[in-house]
């Protein structure tokens, strides 16, 4: 990423008020009796205003949640403050790697940059889990993001992680609390 992304999304933070719930699908799978996802070390890729970041630490997860956007983080600071809980934000392009077998899970929402994946899969410890959702292809026929590089293909993000242990796929139509959107979700484990 550049300046120019850290601006884009800097000022796209700015506009935005107000905090919004976790994902759905995040609390689907922590809070499901079916599926094993013990606290540990978790990151949060491209975390925002760290819904979901502050959402695992009150789960007993230790996080540390990553985006270019200093306002983002800036305001997910101030929340983490109010609600007494512990996160290390940090401000981190993307571009760079994270470190090896580090992690129990590995959340990334609403972002999509191909070149992250195999990133992700390092960063895992064996036995440690991701959660991967983000906007399908379809998404183009309705509304923002229309730019195929920041959309999945159809069955992708399953292809992406076809070496791991899958327990959880979705894709198709799916609201998050909002309009409802194309989605492909995926809940897996390194093997």
């Amino acid at each position: 990423m550049s300046l120019d992304d850290q601006v884009r999304w800097d000022r796209q933070h700015a506009e935005t008020h107000g905090a919004e719930p976790p994902s759905s699908l995040l609390r689907q799978i922590l809070e499901s009796d079916g599926w094993q996802c013990p606290p540990g070390r978790a990151l949060d890729i491209a975390a925002g205003k760290g819904r979901n970041a502050l959402y695992l630490a009150e789960r007993g997860f230790k996080v540390v949640a990553v985006d270019i956007s200093r306002v983002a983080l800036d305001a997910a600071r101030r929340h983490a403050e109010q609600t007494h809980l512990k996160v290390d934000f940090q401000q981190l392009d993307l571009e760079q790697s994270f470190p090896e077998g580090e992690y129990d899970l590995i959340l990334n929402i609403n972002y999509l940059q191909r070149s992250l994946i195999l990133k992700i899969k390092a960063a895992l410890r064996i036995g440690g889990h991701v959660i991967f959702e983000t906007y399908s292809i379809d998404q183009q026929g309705i509304g923002h993001p229309k730019n195929p590089n920041y959309l999945l293909a159809h069955n992708e993000l399953l292809d992406h992680f076809r070496d791991f242990r899958v327990f959880y796929y979705r894709e198709g139509k799916f609201s998050d609390g909002g309009e409802p959107s194309f989605r492909a979700g995926i809940f897996a484990q390194k093997i």
